[in-house]
């Protein structure tokens, strides 16, 4: 939700300058019992800061009731919600200050973009019913589960707003006469019996909503809230324009009898048996038939995301409904081996009885890291693969994926990319606050050192960068940890740090205060020589170089969003500006022959020539989380948070292909950033959720 300035009038207008400690930076939204402001932590955490209306703060019960929001919030926070970071129910006016989520509400989404098609509403339902499983644990019912109270964050959909939440064993009860909820999205139960509604009533609420993000109506449609309540209890739903494969799951969330709902455990398990249609099927183009081979007759019918036929009056989807669309089996053509690790964590692991790989390219897949959470990150060198995941490391042999050596590394948290350089093989652990380095043919540790609080980290080849809050960066030996330079950067502020494939050198950014310019500067990593600087306007954000051409993005210092791309060459220091047709929040972006690719966060992939100022195509892959493109020849290919390794055709943006999910036991873990495919020596490596670390032949992903 994009930050608001204060204007008008009323006695709102004005803002208070603080809540607590936390200044109060801009208004987000007003709703009917406060208003959200964005502000920051010392630290410079954004956050969202509900201030509650100056008449309601002296109403007894209100507070009684903001009381209860606030510990409903903290008692619920976690991967599908706004952690609750800190509160005040008892002040003049007062306030809760949860983490800041980047994202509209789904609200605003459908209202700006019509409605979603099926792969996105099958993810947003997914979500939703992890989300609904977290709440009912914990003994909270929202009771008020609405498009409005629903935020499309990068990794994925965030319940919030528990302003009428209850806990089972809650003292607070509905008053006689009063109903409390949004008629479009109650439960019978809350018209009938508000004092018995339980967490059934948000399975309901869900149902509701996702016909709203389905037809950009609910399936009960009347201007007069009274008549949506007679539907809501006697009628059947409309459902008109729901897909037909999540039809009678919907439906079973819209039974009039609580009872009768499944609950989130039973909605995942059964979203589960239908992932297969929506994330193979549901975007993908008609596949291209590999020379020689025949056309295959028993492909299943795609699904169009296209527009919903017309409504027609009366019309209602009733429980004898069937399961239009079936679920198909995923087939994976070529030949793939398994690769099982077996033997002790330390020792390197013999090559002995293992079978070579048969001549040619063939795929494979291996998952020494076993159980874990994230995806690992892979780095290549010398015919091997070096990768990172949830405190192990281990190497591959890149041509059939035999185990190498894996070693368990203190720290769970994995920062980054395994670097490998001057013979040493170096670890970002923790959030960049200590490195390990490693002898890559042993996987043995040659050094570990902590890093004191900086402003960012960046390991460039040899050398360790860090940036501090001074404006300076200092470059540490990769070898030995000691000080090869220091030395001070343009601008002001810490400077942020970037470096890209085949080119030797860093990049240190710094943006002015205000947002109006940024300094960048290009630095040797191993002596900290300034080779270039140069001051351009606006927020910008390097995202890669060729030829001896920086690339950047353009971010609106006030809502987040990127707005453009530029290509500066400092040798000419020439700057070329693109315009975005439409602002895209946070997306990634990776760079090949000078045309800039970028993946937003609700599945749009786009391309862009810089040169001659034109988007080329763009394509929504329905991919709501995704890893930065990597364009090679004719393809462009990128990773999902799902595990799937997906190829377009870099000319026209169609789908080429991609490979099945891989989420594993940890599906309800999130990984904040998704390492991107890597190509090496002409072969494409991705890695998966589940530990899985494999290689397909990018040549063809229709065989994928």
């Amino acid at each position: 939700m994009a930050p608001q300035r204060n204007t008008g009038a009323s006695a709102e207008a004005e803002l208070p300058e603080y809540a607590g400690h936390y200044r109060l930076e801009s208004r987000l939204g007003s709703g009917g019992m406060g208003v959200v402001h964005l502000a920051r932590s010392a630290s410079g955490m954004k956050l969202a800061v509900k201030v509650v209306h100056a008449g309601y703060a002296k109403d007894p019960e209100f507070r009684s009731r903001f009381r209860q929001e606030v510990a409903a919030a903290r008692t619920v926070s976690g991967a599908f919600t706004a952690p609750v970071v800190d509160a005040d129910p008892e002040a003049g006016r007062p306030w809760m200050a949860t983490l800041f989520i980047p994202g509209p509400t789904l609200s605003d989404q459908i209202k700006d973009n019509g409605p979603m098609e099926p792969a996105r509403l099958r993810r947003l339902m997914a979500g939703l019913a992890e989300a609904l499983r977290d709440i009912h644990r914990v003994g909270v019912v929202h009771r008020d589960l609405k498009p409005g109270n629903v935020l499309l964050a990068e990794d994925g959909p965030k319940v919030i707003d528990f302003g009428i939440s209850r806990p089972k064993n809650s003292e607070l009860r509905t008053e006689t006469g009063k109903l409390i909820g949004t008629p479009p999205f109650m439960a019978p139960e809350q018209f009938r019996r508000p004092r018995e509604v339980g967490p059934a009533a948000d399975i309901f609420a869900l149902g509701s909503l996702m016909v709203h993000a389905a037809t950009g109506r609910g399936p009960f449609d009347s201007d007069s809230p009274y008549v949506v309540a007679y539907q809501v209890v006697h009628d059947e739903p409309d459902l008109t324009g729901m897909p037909e494969s999540l039809a009678p799951l919907v439906l079973r969330c819209l039974a009039k009898e609580p009872e009768d709902r499944p609950t989130p455990d039973e909605l995942m398990r059964e979203l589960r048996s239908v992932a297969a249609l929506y994330d193979t099927q549901a975007f993908i183009p008609e596949q291209r038939t590999r020379k020689g081979a025949p056309e295959r007759k028993d492909a299943p019918a795609q699904e169009s995301p296209g527009a919903a036929p017309p409504r027609r009056p009366g019309r209602r989807l009733r429980r004898n409904v069937a399961l239009g669309a079936g679920v198909f089996a995923l087939v994976v053509s070529g030949a793939t081996a398994m690769v099982q690790w077996l033997g002790d964590s330390d020792a390197p692991v013999p090559r002995a009885g293992v079978r070579s790989a048969p001549a040619g390219f063939a795929p494979w897949r291996a998952n020494p890291a076993g159980e874990g959470s994230g995806m690992p990150r892979c780095s290549y060198g010398s015919g091997k693969l070096f990768c990172f995941r949830s405190g192990l490391a281990f190497a591959l042999d890149a041509t059939d994926g035999t185990p190498l050596w894996r070693r368990s590394v203190a720290g769970e948290r994995t920062s980054g990319t395994p670097v490998l350089a001057d013979g040493l093989l170096r670890l970002p652990v923790d959030g960049d606050r200590r490195v390990e380095t490693l002898d890559p043919v042993s996987g043995r540790t040659r050094w570990s050192r902590d890093i004191p609080a900086h402003g960012g980290t960046l390991l460039a080849g040899g050398t360790l960068l860090l940036a501090d809050p001074d404006g300076s960066v200092t470059g540490l030996d990769g070898g030995s940890g000691d000080e090869r330079w220091h030395r001070r950067i343009s601008g002001t502020g810490t400077p942020s740090l970037a470096m890209f494939a085949g080119d030797p050198l860093a990049y240190a950014v710094t943006t002015s205060e205000d947002g109006t310019h940024s300094d960048v500067t290009a630095v040797d990593p191993a002596t900290g020589a300034a080779r270039w600087g140069a001051r351009l306007d606006g927020t910008l954000r390097p995202v890669g170089s060729q030829d001896g051409t920086l690339y950047l993005l353009s971010v609106d210092s006030t809502t987040g969003d990127t707005t453009g791309v530029l290509r500066y060459t400092p040798a000419s220091k020439s700057l070329r500006r693109v315009a975005l047709p439409v602002p895209r929040l946070a997306p990634q972006a990776g760079v090949h022959g000078g045309v800039v690719y970028l993946l937003a966060t609700d599945g749009a992939l786009e391309a862009f020539d810089v040169a001659t100022g034109k988007r080329l195509w763009s394509l929504q892959t329905s991919v709501s989380r995704g890893s930065a493109p990597v364009a090679s020849g004719d393809h462009v290919y990128f990773s999902a948070a799902d595990g799937r390794l997906l190829a377009v055709d870099a000319g026209d943006g169609r789908l080429l292909g991609q490979t099945p999910p891989r989420l594993g036991a940890h599906s309800d873990e999130l990984t904040a950033d998704l390492p991107a495919p890597l190509l090496a020596d002409g072969h494409l490596y991705a890695t998966a959720p589940d530990g899985t670390v494999f290689t397909v032949d990018g040549r063809d992903p229709s065989a994928w």
